[in-house]
C-alpha cells in the first residue's frame, strides 16, 4: 500500500530532487510534454460504485494499534527500524501470508467478479489464517484490500462494479501478523487486455524487479528511483511520483521513504531494514486526483497505470524478497 507524500509544493520538491538523467521525473517542469496515448481506447473509465459496510474481525485476532479508531493517525515513527532476529522471522511469516493471499485473490480477478467480492474473499482468508487485514481502518480506509482498476492509480476502494473484459486491476494485500506487517501487490489482466495494456503491466513488473536487483547494504536509496526512471524513459512511459515505497515492520508506513523517480535524496540501505518497492507506471501523464473519499487516486487524463510491489529485507550480502 503506497504512501502518499502530502506536500504543499510537491512539484517543486520533484524539480529540486531530480537528477539530470533525462528521466521522466526530470521533465515535470514548465513545458513538460506528457506521453500521448495513440492507441484506440479499449478499456472502461472507472468511477466509484457502491461500497458495502466494513467487515468485522474476530476479537481473538491481534490488531495493530490503529484498528478500531476511525481516522486516527498511527503514531509517527522517525527512526528507521533495524529488525531483530525475532522481528525478521515475524516479517518472513507475515509476508509469506500476504504473498499467498495475493496469489489466491488474483485468481478471482475475472470478468463479472466485483472488487467487493474480492475484498470479501481476502477478508475471509485473513480471518481463516488468523491475521489482521492491515488496510482495514487504517486512517479510515473502509476495506481489507485496495483494488485499483484501469485509470485508478492506487488506493481504490472495493465496490460493486463488476470487472469487465479488458480491465487491468491491481490488488494490494497487507496483513498484520505476530506484530509485523507484510505488504505486496500485483496487477492482473482481466479477460482480453489490449497489447498496450499488457506492455504496461510488464513494464511495471520490470521496474520493480530491476530496482530490487540493485539493492544491498551500503547502496544509496536514491538508486532505486534512478533505476526505475531510466526504465520508464527507455519504454516511453512515466512514473506517478506522488506515491512512494516505505519502511515497514512493526509500523505499516514509516522510514525510509522510497522514491520511485530519479532523485538525490540522502540515505543508504542498511542490513536489517525492511521496506517496500512499489512503482506505479502510467501509459499517460503523471498528474493524479484524489477523490472525495480521500483515498481513490485517479489519473487526470484517464490513462491506465500498473503497479507491482514487494517487501524486501536488506541483508549483509544483498536483498531478500520477503513477499
Amino acid at each position: 500500500m503506497a504512501l502518499l507524500r502530502h506536500r504543499q509544493n510537491f512539484l517543486g520538491f520533484l524539480l529540486q530532487s531530480c537528477t539530470t538523467l533525462g528521466c521522466p521525473a526530470s521533465r515535470l517542469g514548465t513545458g513538460y510534454n506528457p506521453v500521448t496515448i495513440t492507441c484506440q481506447r479499449s478499456y472502461s473509465i472507472v468511477k466509484p460504485g457502491k461500497v458495502s459496510p466494513c467487515r468485522n474481525v474476530p476479537t481473538h485476532i491481534k490488531r495493530p494499534p490503529y484498528a478500531g479508531w476511525l481516522k486516527r493517525m498511527p503514531k509517527k515513527t522517525k527512526a528507521v527500524e533495524i529488525k531483530t532476529d525475532d522481528q525478521i522471522l515475524a516479517m518472513r511469516e507475515s509476508c509469506a501470508v500476504a504473498r499467498d493471499i495475493l496469489q489466491f485473490a488474483g485468481e478471482k480477478a475475472r470478468v463479472g467478479v466485483s472488487t467487493d467480492e474480492i475484498d470479501e474473499f481476502v477478508h475471509s482468508l485473513c480471518i481463516e489464517k488468523g491475521v489482521y487485514p492491515s488496510p482495514l481502518h487504517y486512517r479510515g480506509f473502509p476495506k481489507s484490500v485496495c483494488t485499483s482498476v484501469n485509470n485508478v492509480a492506487c488506493h481504490g476502494i472495493p465496490d460493486d462494479r463488476p470487472l469487465e473484459d479488458g480491465d487491468i486491476v491491481n490488488i494490494d494485500i497487507t496483513v498484520f501478523h505476530k506484530g509485523c506487517h507484510g505488504d505486496t501487490s500485483a496487477t492482473f489482466l482481466v479477460g482480453d487486455v489490449n497489447s498496450e495494456g499488457c506492455t504496461l503491466v510488464e513494464a511495471a513488473r520490470r521496474c520493480r524487479d530491476e530496482a530490487i536487483a540493485i539493492c544491498g547494504p551500503g547502496i544509496p536509496l536514491h538508486y532505486i528511483g534512478c533505476t526505475i526512471s531510466q526504465i520508464c524513459e527507455e519504454l516511453h512511459m512515466d512514473i506517478i511520483p506522488q506515491f512512494c515505497g516505505h519502511g515497514i515492520g512493526t509500523y505499516f508506513h514509516g522510514p525510509p521513504d522510497i522514491f520511485h523517480f530519479a532523485n538525490e535524496m540522502d540515505g543508504i540501505m542498511k542490513a536489517g531494514t525492511t521496506f517496500t518497492i512499489e512503482p506505479i507506471v502510467t501509459e499517460g501523464s503523471p498528474p493524479i486526483q484524489v477523490l472525495e473519499d480521500e483515498w481513490t487516486a485517479i489519473s487526470e487524463d484517464n490513462s491506465r497505470s500498473a503497479q507491482f510491489e514487494h517487501t524486501i529485507l536488506i541483508t549483509e550480502n544483498g536483498a531478500e524478497i520477503l513477499t
